[in-house]
């Protein structure tokens, strides 16, 4: 490791709080249909886990980053710093949650593991933006759904199906919006592997709603999906402004978030 680096002093905001959007998004989602489903103090410090494990994010990326170039700028102790201090309160929530919760809610934590792990490795290599990243980091922020439908008491089956539903959705969502940005840029667009995630992802919710894992609802929100992504990716699409179509995207996951969250509730 060199010493460290001549820069210009750095804002401990532009450390600490990350600016992308869709993340943000997907890491809502699953917090409020959580608990919209199932009320619980437990679920509210898990919720409060989620957002300083999420946080933890971008100042590890920040630090990964530096360390594999071999410097350290002002940044690189700040963010090392700000990772330690997440990680610290994401872990003293969710132990708090322990002896709150009606049912363990480690094993979706487990199973989210893996593609955060994925996530995580991408970006140390600053590759977070790439598809796979993005679509594993929305599959493993989906996974706080389940643990906080679990942690209120929430039978195993309905509360992974929430998860699968916002894994679909999160998925789908960043291979539209690549293939569109693509699109609008004269670029090779991947418009077909666009359109067949949200042809298989109508076929899940479907399957998950015959189980009884997910409501109806789920059907029609990934059909709604589909549609959006038939017309965005057409000829007769409007031409958007990343920023616009990122806020229209975050529009299309309140409307999933919405049905998702009355089709568990009223059983529809």
């Amino acid at each position: 490791m060199t010493p460290e680096a001549s820069a210009p002093p750095v804002s401990w905001k532009t450390v600490a709080v990350p600016v992308e959007h869709g993340g943000w998004g997907f890491l809502v989602e699953p917090l409020v249909l959580g608990l919209v489903l199932v009320p619980s103090v437990a679920g509210i410090c898990l919720a409060a886990a989620a957002v300083a494990a999420f946080l933890v994010r971008h100042p590890l990326r920040l630090a990964l980053i530096d360390r594999r170039k071999g410097v350290r700028y002002p940044r690189t102790g700040l963010a090392e710093r700000v990772v330690i201090a997440y990680a610290a309160l994401a872990l003293a929530f969710a132990l708090v949650a322990v002896p709150l919760s009606r049912s363990p809610f480690w094993p979706p934590v487990v199973l989210a593991a893996p593609a955060a792990l994925v996530a995580l490795w991408s970006d140390a290599r600053g590759r977070s933006r790439e598809a796979l990243p993005e679509a594993a980091g929305a599959v493993a922020l989906g996974g706080s759904v389940t643990a906080i439908a679990l942690a209120g008491g929430l039978p195993a089956g309905p509360a992974f199906g929430a998860w699968a539903l916002l894994a679909l959705r999160g998925v789908t969502a960043v291979l539209y919006v690549r293939a569109r940005l693509r699109l609008d840029r004269g670029l090779p667009s991947g418009t077909a592997t666009a359109l067949g995630s949200h042809v298989a992802g109508v076929a899940a919710a479907g399957a998950l709603a015959a189980a009884g894992w997910g409501p109806w609802l789920g059907l029609l929100a990934l059909l709604l999906l589909l549609l959006r992504a038939w017309h965005g990716l057409s000829s007769r699409r409007p031409r958007l402004r990343p920023q616009a179509l990122g806020f229209r995207e975050m529009g299309w996951g309140l409307v999933t978030l919405a049905l998702l969250a009355v089709g568990y509730r009223l059983r529809l």
